[in-house]
């Protein structure tokens, strides 16, 4: 079972997939500094998950870690709530509150859809960012902050920039280091071992005793697009836990979400630090096909029951010739 967020450190992340891998490899780097680091990736695809592991894996470990999403709000209310406010600072304002800024001094930060700050927040922005320090609003008090920035976007802060959406001082502050986070269309062998992580967790929190999933049932996890990826596998997991009545999960116990309206586009490569292998290149090296990653799954069922056939077999719904034919190249 997965650590909660403020346990999990990048050592806890494991991956099968070339590109997950050196993305954890650069993230234990940045953890071992200051540097501002950038993440990119589709909706759903961990950032906030990585942020997180950053600062655990850091020295900041036992200082605050604060998140923030930056969009769809307007400028005094951003303001007030990433610097803070005095009261009577503005209607409402009945009392002083600390920003986040303050709130994370000597922390971490983490900045989530920051590219679609408004122009004035970003200036606001990288002030702190160039000299450590801020007002609170309705005050001329100065406070200084020293939190790690940790930023996130599902789109390219070079093209934010290009398109006059970012400013350029502001993007070359936070672009210390860039992580992609590849989406897990394309991290197919990884889909066996997430969903079964997943459902161990999802049937331990319902009470439920399941220990293995139908071929069919694998075969259609595998077959999905997952445009909403590790957020859409996460609630896909738990509705199917909940419709299962026995030990396995039958091909009727996956039901999808309605069509998620998650971003599929890739967002553009940064050159600094990118951790994004060719696709093609990748793709080359690892069987993604269907049946290969349905097979895996009945040798991890396999292995799990002690390489029992008969109960193997059993628990997959499956004939002893059937999963014979699976277990081919099993010592």
């Amino acid at each position: 079972m997965q650590e909660p967020l403020s346990k999990l450190r990048i050592e806890d992340l494991t991956t099968s997939n070339e590109a997950m891998a050196r993305c954890l490899q650069l993230a234990a780097l940045a953890a071992k500094s200051d540097v501002p680091v950038v993440l990119l990736g589709e909706t759903g695809t961990g950032k906030t998950l990585l942020a997180h592991a950053i600062h655990n894996s850091s020295a900041r470990a036992g200082r605050p870690f604060i998140a923030f999403n930056a969009s769809a709000m307007s400028d005094t209310l951003l303001e007030s709530q990433l610097f803070g406010h005095e009261r009577g600072a503005f209607t409402g304002a009945q009392q002083s509150v600390k920003g986040k800024f303050e709130l994370a001094d000597d922390g971490t930060l983490f900045l989530d859809e920051i590219s679609e700050m408004s122009p004035l927040a970003q200036v606001k922005i990288l002030r702190v960012l160039e000299y450590g320090e801020f007002e609170r609003l309705g005050s001329e008090r100065m406070l200084t902050s020293n939190a790690r920035i940790i930023c996130a976007s599902n789109c390219s802060l070079r093209e934010r920039v290009q398109h006059g959406k970012l400013r350029e001082d502001l993007y070359q502050r936070l672009n210390g280091l860039t992580l992609l986070i590849p989406p897990l269309r394309e991290r197919i062998q990884e889909l066996p071992a997430l969903i079964a992580a997943e459902l161990k967790a999802a049937a331990l929190k319902e009470g439920k005793d399941i220990t293995a999933i139908h071929p069919e049932a694998m075969e259609k996890l595998l077959h999905h697009q997952w445009r909403g990826n590790l957020r859409e596998l996460n609630h896909t997991v738990q509705t199917m836990t909940l419709f299962c009545d026995g030990p396995v999960i039958l091909p009727q116990h996956v039901i999808f979400p309605p069509d998620l309206e998650a971003d599929r586009s890739v967002p553009g490569s940064e050159k600094t630090g990118v951790a994004f292998p060719n696709n093609q290149q990748s793709h080359a090296r690892i069987d993604l096909s269907l049946a290969s990653a349905v097979k895996r799954h009945v040798h991890f069922v396999y292995e799990q029951t002690n390489r029992n056939r008969r109960r193997t077999a059993k628990l997959l719904g499956i004939s002893r010739a059937t999963l014979a034919r699976h277990l081919r190249n099993v010592a």
